[in-house]
């Protein structure tokens, strides 16, 4: 599961939070990161994203959002 984290004094989204078996992980916004060209990847294959409130985003809602990413 990945779940956006956005700064809110620049309300933008700064990294990806990916929760793994014994915690979580930061993705940066970074083109050139591995973790984030695969975040994007599992992302569109179906895997779960949730906002930075914690909603989870329907498949068209997070194909959406990855389309707005750099």
């Amino acid at each position: 599961m990945y779940k956006i984290y956005k700064d809110s004094a620049l309300n933008k989204v700064c990294s990806i939070n990916k929760t793994i078996a014994n915690g979580m992980i930061s993705i940066p916004v970074c083109a050139d990161n591995t973790d984030y060209a695969n975040f994007k990847k599992e992302v569109l294959a179906g895997a779960e994203l949730q906002d930075a409130n914690g909603n989870v985003m329907t498949q068209e809602q997070a194909d959406d959002f990855i389309k707005e990413l750099p």
